[in-house]
């Protein structure tokens, strides 16, 4: 078996890959491989030095399966290299999964109604269980030595309209961080690590929804406000399942026309004489 790839130094390997004439850079055996097969490979505005190595790669893979696929057709018996039986159930294989989906994909709805989400939540509570707390938090971090520290931990849990907006102006005009995670439900963990910690060193901390740690510079304060929990072992948030709850809903559409268009596809068989057990 013969392989012969170039062996050059990087400037002349890149001269010779990245050429204008379409030479064979590459060969396997009587395998030949040209550089206008590997040019379309390496995107626009890589590096020379980047682009030959991802020739190199190519070419490396290139090789390697030209060299299995000759010593398996030289060491292997005829009958060892019959793989029409393998090809034909592959093919049957990818055929019957292209129609599937053409066919679902004509027939599946994928809207899911609030009701439906909630119909199915209520019904398997039991698979939506918390393995740690989830919180709804606000969370900030401040220079220890800001005017506006209290006035922010003054405000940080009322939920008057004005107030909040008075803490989020205090906030973004001297706060290095202020998030409210987008209103969304969040694992303590997420929480935790802007505290640069675990959850379990977090959670004796809170004292009234409330934590304050500072840095271990001591110039800054890491605040946060808990103004919604869920304890471990206790049913998830249904706003914190719904996305997956309607991926759920969704494959139990999926699977049902699939299903369904197996048994129609038998029983149409039958009818016409196709499908006949003896």
């Amino acid at each position: 078996m013969i392989v012969a790839l170039p062996m050059l130094s990087s400037c002349e390997a890149i001269s010779s890959l990245f050429g204008n004439d379409n030479k064979v850079i590459a060969r396997v055996g009587q395998h030949k491989l040209s550089r206008s097969e590997v040019e379309s490979l390496v995107p626009s505005g890589t590096s020379h030095e980047d682009s030959l190595k991802l020739v190199m790669q190519y070419i490396n893979s290139w090789a390697s399966d030209l060299v299995y696929a000759d010593i398996a057709e030289e060491q292997l018996s005829k009958q060892e290299k019959d793989v029409s039986k393998e090809l034909e159930e592959y093919r049957k294989a990818v055929l019957k999964y292209r129609y599937e989906q053409r066919y679902v994909n004509e027939r599946l709805d994928t809207s899911v109604t609030e009701s439906e989400i909630e119909e199915y939540y209520e019904s398997h509570k039991q698979k939506f269980i918390a393995d740690m707390p989830m919180v709804k938090a606000k969370f900030l971090r401040i220079s220890t030595d800001s005017p506006n520290v209290e006035p922010i931990k003054k405000n940080l849990s009322s939920d008057n309209v004005e107030d909040m907006i008075y803490v989020d102006s205090l906030a973004y005009v001297s706060a290095d961080r202020y998030t409210d995670y987008g209103g969304r439900w969040i694992r303590i963990s997420e929480l935790a690590a802007d505290f640069g910690t675990d959850y379990n060193s977090l959670l004796p901390k809170i004292r009234n929804s409330f934590i304050q740690i500072k840095d271990n510079d001591y110039d800054k304060l890491n605040m946060a406000y808990i103004y919604d929990m869920v304890g471990t072992g206790d049913p998830l948030p249904l706003e914190y399942c719904e996305a997956e709850i309607k991926g759920i809903l969704v494959g139990i559409r999926r699977h049902q026309l699939v299903t369904g268009l197996e048994q129609d596809l038998l029983e149409d068989a039958r009818e016409k004489g196709k499908f006949v057990i003896y």
